[in-house]
This record gives structure tokens, sequence and C-alpha cells, in this order.
């Protein structure tokens, strides 16, 4: 079937593929392979057949996604792909977690693993001993999953004739909005019981503190640092970061270095309350009920008015021991 006669409709929203996948079940694009359209995919070929422009100089008004009934089925994929792209901007969750799961249901155990010493070291096995055993069994824990999200309140009337490039940049801050909300529930879970967290050497960060939080997290390693920015602007003036590599980097390109080569992530949630270091590969699971959810009803039907955008997400701990919270004495770092 060509892209210009595929007939459009809300069902393509209600299949648990989403909305591209099921257009690209119906128009593949390994068909355009060669073709003047290759590179698009199968929503981006459906806006270039009812010629809408969503970017640039010359973008269109939004009246331009009602023109048809077809064209208005195109206009809450539209509206996601808008507010995913403000989270893929404003992310700094890919730099603190291992991997993604994608759940059809709002219950999920993770699985845990928890190798004693004896099972890390794996030691010889005579012939005929007892090979170790690594079990691997479903977290006890449920994972926590949070919705969050925003509502577009606004008659159709008022913006029809806005244009998109426009409607584009307030979506995607919907979008930072919520990739600020995932993170802070992220360190949230990473920061786990602060009763638990060793004690750094006093009322500053030291160079000391650095070394110490590498060598805890033997045998992982240390990837990732989380900090506030006193703590960060206290490692900037640490004598080790000083040197003139380290200076060029953060001048030019605003990303710090360290000895030990792990990335530097701001989290104002821990400004004045100590770091955390990690091993990114396998310390956290972030477990999601589908991507971007819009009402899409409302948005063909009622041409906006009163329509939600939200995810649903929560985070679980793989292995406690790529974890490691440092804080300040009692009293201090305040």
């Amino acid at each position: 079937m060509s892209f210009d006669n595929i007939k459009l409709d809300k069902g393509l929203y209600s299949s648990s593929k989403g909305f591209t996948a099921s257009l690209e079940a119906i128009d593949p694009s390994e068909n355009y392979v060669g073709t003047a359209l290759e590179g698009l995919d199968a929503y981006q070929r459906q806006l270039k057949r009812f010629d809408i422009k969503v970017s640039g100089r010359n973008s269109d008004s939004i009246s331009k996604f009602f023109q048809t009934t077809d064209s208005a089925a195109l206009f809450p994929e539209y509206v996601s792909r808008a507010v995913l792209q403000g989270i893929e901007e404003e992310d700094k969750l890919s730099k603190i977690i291992a991997t993604t799961t994608n759940i059809d249901s709002l219950d999920y155990r993770s699985i845990s693993s928890l190798p004693s010493g004896d099972d890390i070291e794996l030691a010889n096995v005579a012939e005929g001993a007892h090979i170790p055993q690594t079990v691997i069994k479903s977290s006890d824990k449920l994972t926590r999953l949070h919705k969050r999200g925003r509502m577009l309140v606004a008659s159709y009337e008022a913006i029809k004739f806005q244009k998109l490039d426009l409607f584009t940049i307030t979506l995607k801050q919907i979008g930072a909005y919520i990739a600020r909300s995932q993170f802070n529930d992220a360190v949230e879970v990473i920061a786990g019981n602060i009763d638990n967290a060793s004690k750094l050497s006093g009322s500053t960060l030291q160079y000391t503190d650095l070394i110490s939080l590498w060598q805890a997290l033997e045998p992982y390693k240390l990837t990732t640092i989380l900090a506030g920015g006193p703590e960060i602007a206290a490692m900037l003036n640490i004598s080790e970061f000083k040197d003139s590599n380290a200076g060029l980097n953060f001048h030019g390109t605003g990303n710090m270095i360290t000895p030990f080569g792990a990335e530097i992530v701001n989290c104002s949630q821990l400004s004045g309350g100590g770091i955390i270091g990690l091993d990114r590969s396998c310390a956290v699971e972030k477990v999601q009920a589908g991507e971007v959810l819009t009402e899409y009803d409302k948005l063909i039907d009622r041409q906006l008015e009163r329509a939600t955008i939200s995810t649903i997400c929560g985070f679980s701990k793989l292995y406690d021991d790529a974890i490691k919270v440092f804080v300040y004495p009692e009293g201090d770092g305040e």
C-alpha cells in the first residue's frame, strides 16, 4: 500500500506497539530504500503526504494538522515526539542507568543476584568437586513506578494560528520537566538508606575522599560521580584537578575530568549532602510502562482543550555494592 493512501485513525494509537510502529507495519521503511523518501520513518512520510512542516522558519500553523480527519490523527504523535525530544535534550538519566525495561503492567519485580566475596572470586574447582552457584531470583520488593506529566489546557481557537515551531518549544519544556523529575526519582532510589553511608573526612570535599570512594567500589568501576554544586566547586579547587589538560577540557567543553576517568553529574538534590559514586554498567535499572503517553482521543476529537502528557517509570537497584554513598560527618557540610 502506498503511503499516501493509508487510512489514519485512532486505532493506530490503541495498539500496544504504538502509533509509528503500527504505521511501519502497514508501510515498511525498507520499501523506500534507494528512493527520495529513504531515511524517513512511516510517521515522517505521513507528514510529507499532508505537507505539514513541524520545524524551521517556514513551519506550518497548528491548524494544518486539522484540515482533514486523517491528518488530525497525526497530531498526538507530533505532541509525543516533541515532548520526547525535550526529555532527550535534558537527559541525565543515561549517565546513571544500566538498562531500561519496558513493561505492560504497573507491577514489576526486578531480579537480584547477591554474590558473596567467595562467589566473586572464582576459585579453582577440583575434579568431582561441587561447583559454586550464583543464585538469581526475583527481588522481594516491587519497583515503585511514578507517573509524571503535565496537562495541556488551551482552546483550539486560541492557538490554531500559532506556528508549530513555537508550539514545539512549549512541548519540549514539558519534556524537560519530566526528565528532571525522573532523574530525581532515580537519585532517591540510588541514595537509599543514608544511615548506611560512609563518612567524608571533613566539612569540605578532599582528594582523599575521592580516593576512598574509588577504593570502596572495588571490584566495580567508578564510572560516575553524583554531586551537588558545592561539591563540584570543591573538586575544581582541588590541586589535582588544576593541571593544564583538565583546565582546557573544562573551559572548552564544560565537562570536568577526574583522575579516575569518572563522569561528574551535577545533582542539586545532593547540594551540601555529600557525593555518590557508582558503576553505571550494573547499578540501576529503569522500568517504564511505555514511552510518552498522550490522550489521543482529546487531541484528535476536541482539538486540545484539556489533554494530559505523561510517562510512567520507576527505578530499582541491581547490585547494591555498585553504589557507594559518602556524606559529611554529622553537623558538617551544611
